[in-house]
């Protein structure tokens, strides 16, 4: 499965970079080509010159070679790989990673990056356990990282400490795992998806608005992992700081309710299915003042009309064959509350969001969901990374796909 991937082999300062030698061998075996980039720390783990003889390549470890001054570029590298890999990788560069400090020729080339990047800690128990190294981890995942560590059953069984480096043989099959579901699915690729992410903003004058608290990530997560997945994605978002990663996506901005409405009903027309993530006003001001309110000392009252309703116009219009998707965030009655919305609105599923648990909801990177669809089926989630839950959510569609009545297996 791994023959003729090209994958990028970073290597860090840790006791465990003598792990680095066998997962290359295997990675080799498999059929892999690989490019190992090794850090300056690194080097005093395990010589290049071994890792060149395993891999059949130079290893570079600085932006410019020793000898002739041949610039390393990163961005090639990050062009080039089909799969990033950090093994093993250390609290600092996993600090370096999240903050971008690009001081060596590894973190530069993650930061150009354009493949799936996979990360394996390496360090002591305390270093692993801290809440820096905690956070960092956490967030390279909402980053599309994916952190391969001990599974529970190792754990538990002593084979492996918290904090060490997986073993070889399970990353590469992870790695394997990776690249056979890519290129086994298929199901999404050439499908066309609208995503609406982040908030409106409804103007009360030049200065002001109505407004919420989405940071659109859930939105843009879920894009993302549609057009990773080959699927054309139309991303209608609101006004958000979120920046798209993926070719695949054609990103349309916009401020108020009215602005989406329109841009949804247009694109909704030729595509397969539609995410309706954003966190859409209920309502605007009746008017818009074109100067700026003064302030008078007395009471000032805005009167406020409905906008009209995304996901229920596109559940109007939908086709034969399209999936529509909708959200709903609750705050009592939440299962009740959100079928009502499933069926009123004409959607193939809905993703209840809830801010009851600590974690979950608006501006935090993590979120607690559960997907509910026809007959009855539900998929409650635990806390994961917004990353995490786009991938389940698009797992859902894919099923959907293959199984259009709604009978999910």
């Amino acid at each position: 499965m791994l023959k003729g991937k090209k994958i990028v082999l970073g290597v860090t300062g840790s006791i465990a970079a003598y792990k680095a030698a066998l997962l290359l061998r295997l990675l080799v075996k498999e059929g892999a080509e690989v490019q190992v980039i090794i850090t300056p720390a690194g080097k005093e783990f395990i010589t290049p010159v071994t890792l060149s003889a395993l891999s059949g390549k130079p290893v570079l470890s600085e932006f410019f070679g020793a000898n002739d001054g041949t610039w390393h570029s990163h961005v090639d590298f990050g062009i080039w790989a089909d799969a990033m890999l950090i093994a093993p990788a250390t609290a600092s560069t996993l600090a370096k990673m999240v903050n971008g400090l690009a001081d060596n020729l590894l973190v530069a080339t993650y930061l150009s990056a354009r493949c799936k990047v996979f990360i394996a800690p390496a360090m002591d128990l305390d270093m692993f356990s801290h809440p820096s190294t905690v956070n960092n981890i956490e967030k390279l995942k909402t980053y599309g990282c994916e952190v391969i560590e001990p599974g529970v059953g190792e754990l538990a069984s002593g084979l492996l400490g918290k904090g060490r480096m997986e073993e070889p043989e399970a990353i590469v099959e992870r790695l394997k795992s990776y690249f056979a579901a890519k290129e086994s699915s298929g199901i999404l690729s050439g499908k066309r998806f609208l995503v609406s992410a982040g908030p409106t903003y409804e103007a009360i004058d030049p200065v002001r608005f109505v407004g919420n608290y989405s940071s659109g990530k859930m939105g843009f997560a879920i894009a993302e992992e549609l057009a990773s997945r080959g699927a054309l994605v139309d991303l209608v978002c609101g006004p958000v700081s979120l920046k798209t990663k993926n070719p695949n996506i054609n990103r349309i901005d916009v401020h108020s309710a009215l602005e989406m409405h329109r841009e949804c009903l247009a694109h909704f027309q030729g595509a397969d299915g539609a995410v309706m993530s954003a966190a859409v006003s209920d309502y605007r001001p009746a008017k818009a003042e074109e100067q700026k309110i003064k302030r008078s000392g007395d009471e000032l009252v805005l009167k406020l009309v409905p906008n009209p309703d995304i996901a229920a116009d596109l559940g109007r219009i939908k086709k034969p064959g399209q999936i529509l998707a909708g959200f709903a965030l609750e705050t009592n009655d939440e299962e009740a509350n959100a079928r009502k919305k499933l069926d009123s609105k004409n959607l193939d599923f809905i993703v209840l969001n809830s801010l009851a648990e600590q974690g979950a909801g608006f501006m935090v990177d993590t979120n607690r969901i559960t997907i509910i669809g026809r007959d009855q089926v539900i998929d409650d989630l635990p806390l994961k990374s917004k990353v995490e839950l786009a991938a389940d959510i698009v797992n859902y569609i894919e099923r959907l796909l293959i199984h259009p009545q709604g009978v999910i297996v």
